[in-house]
């Protein structure tokens, strides 16, 4: 099929920004303002289209290893000092660097998530120094530096201050050649007018150039599969529950013998089913008991965010659905539009049950994963209450019995 890469990265920046507002207090459209501001960069610095392209795809995905749950869990009761701990630590730059491996760059850059906060004058955390740093790292360092200088605590922004800022980049933060584009940039009133939320990603679409790749779906699910890893990761008690569903929609499309297209979209869905929970904080994901009621209204939204990013879209249309729609329920009590079962297809109602399943067999922080006889017994019970498709559950229980 043909892939937009564009839309798959507009649509990934929106959830990938809700991990910054987490765990660093920034703002939403960080991803989004650093991004922009690469693509301003790489263009005065005239780099080939490829090139822009894997900037502003790299620049989307440059702070994604913060995802990673292990990074938190070293740092206990120190959440005060969150920005400086974790914007300290090399660790998010070598995860975000192994998350990307298979996402399709049309330029094979190596090590640019890995350095982007490298310093021109070697004041790093690798230590690399000058032009041994990737270019496009360099870049990155540098949008990602603007971003951040350029706001205030309430969200606006002074020119002042980023003037100031870039000032002080002559003195080896970045090369000469950087801190003249940035000179140049601070003073364009194009870029602030771009910056700001009601055009930012309209200016985004425009500045990317647009690519379409024809690759089968299977290369597609590469791609998907680099974000499950990042949703994935975002908790220790769901490390394995997008891959984990992933494989049983596999084995279940394999049962029903669904052809290799529709098995394809089928994964493709599970990959990005919880593409939203990205916007859950941990301190909800992660509490050692079942959730207060408030909580859970926080959880549910993760469902409407999975929509919001994914059906822009082209070609997803299948995908977004079946994606979305994992915690509808047939008799219309589920979440977050209360579907039911005459406006939910095969896939949707597979997707679902599969989704009960794979949480039911997982360990949560207030419970042990529970046995295949346990969780059955639970899904046959929602299946006699209308919740979930009767057929279907029997049919996981003959194929994961």
């Amino acid at each position: 099929m043909q892939f937009s890469l564009n839309d798959f990265l507009i649509a990934v920046s929106f959830a990938l920004d809700f991990v910054e507002m987490d765990r660093l207090g920034m703002q939403s459209n960080h991803g989004k303002r650093t991004a922009y501001l690469t693509l301003c960069i790489a263009r005065r610095l005239n780099l080939s289209e490829e090139e822009v392209y894997d900037a502003a795809a790299l620049s989307i995905l440059h702070d994604n290893g913060l995802s990673e749950s292990s990074l938190y869990e070293q740092l206990p009761q120190e959440w005060d000092h969150a920005v400086t701990k974790f914007e300290g630590s090399r660790g998010h730059c070598v995860i975000g660097e192994k998350n990307v491996k298979d996402y399709p760059f049309l330029t094979e850059p190596e090590d640019v998530i890995l350095y982007h906060h490298e310093r021109y004058d070697g004041n790093g955390f690798f230590g690399l120094k000058g032009d041994k740093i990737p270019l496009i790292s360099q870049i990155i360092a540098a949008a990602d530096s603007f971003e951040n200088h350029f706001k205030n605590a309430g969200g606006d922004y002074c020119q002042e201050r980023v003037l100031k800022w870039v000032s002080g980049c002559e003195s080896g933060m970045v090369s000469q050649r950087i801190a003249l584009v940035l000179h140049q940039m601070a003073n364009e009133r194009s870029v602030w007018e771009n910056l700001s939320d009601d055009k930012l990603e309209q200016a985004l679409k425009a500045s990317v150039p647009s690519f379409f790749l024809e690759v089968p779906l299977d290369k597609i699910r590469q791609v998907t599969g680099v974000f499950s890893r990042i949703v994935d990761s975002k908790s220790s008690f769901t490390r394995r529950h997008s891959k984990g569903l992933a494989e049983k929609a596999a084995r279940m499309a394999q049962y029903y013998h669904k052809d290799q297209e529709e098995t394809a979209r089928l994964i493709i869905a599970a990959d990005l089913h919880d593409l939203g929970k990205l916007a859950v904080p941990n301190s909800i994901l992660d509490v050692p008991r079942a959730l207060t009621a408030e909580e859970f209204e926080t959880v549910k939204k993760h469902v409407y965010y999975t929509r919001v990013a994914l059906e822009n879209i082209r070609g997803f249309e299948d995908i977004t659905e079946w994606a979305s729609n994992h915690h509808e329920k047939l008799n219309g009590k589920g979440y977050p539009f209360g579907k039911t079962g005459d406006e939910l297809d095969f896939n949707s109602r597979l997707m679902g049950c599969l989704d009960v399943y794979q949480a039911l067999t997982e360990e949560r922080p207030y419970r042990k994963g529970l046995t295949h006889t346990q969780a059955i017994k639970i899904l046959y019970d929602m299946a006699g209450s209308g919740f979930l498709d009767k057929l279907i559950t029997k049919d996981l229980d003959m194929v994961f019995g």
